[in-house]
């Protein structure tokens, strides 16, 4: 039996690779994390489950809604073959961006990894969340 879908969040700077630069390749590998709690989820990841694309540092805030096209490999950006990558595709662009300080005064956010584990850049996210985020946006 296949597993539920589940729901994730990547963080990157947009300095370093905006929402707006993975909509126009249209797809990328999410290489180069070196965290072990961050690659265990992308372990985890399963085609299809649903990823919000955050943007931190600068702007700080929820932009779009990525998914899983394909479960974890080898990074090839990394030389230990114990460190891997997933792809990803562009899936919608939010009408709003969920900022920051949005989510920490929504009371059905405010246990939400981004917030308790603020420096991992590959997150758990819990359907229930993934449903407030988008009703944030909208």
């Amino acid at each position: 039996m296949p597993k539920p879908k589940q729901y994730w969040m990547v963080k990157q700077e947009p300095t370093a690779y905006s929402w707006e630069q993975f909509v126009k390749d249209g797809k990328t590998s999410w290489t180069g994390v070196r965290n072990y709690q961050a690659r265990n989820n992308l372990r985890e990841m399963q085609v299809g489950d649903q990823v919000l694309f955050y943007h931190s540092v600068v702007g700080k805030e929820v932009v779009g809604i990525a998914k899983v096209s394909r479960t974890a490999y080898p990074d090839p950006t990394a030389e230990d073959p114990a460190w891997v990558c997933v792809d990803l595709i562009p899936e919608t662009t939010l009408r709003c961006p969920v900022r920051l300080e949005m989510i920490k005064s929504t009371p059905g956010l405010r246990e939400m990894s981004l917030l308790r584990n603020s420096r991992l850049s590959v997150l758990k996210v819990q359907p229930a969340e993934f449903t407030t985020i988008l009703d944030l946006a909208s």
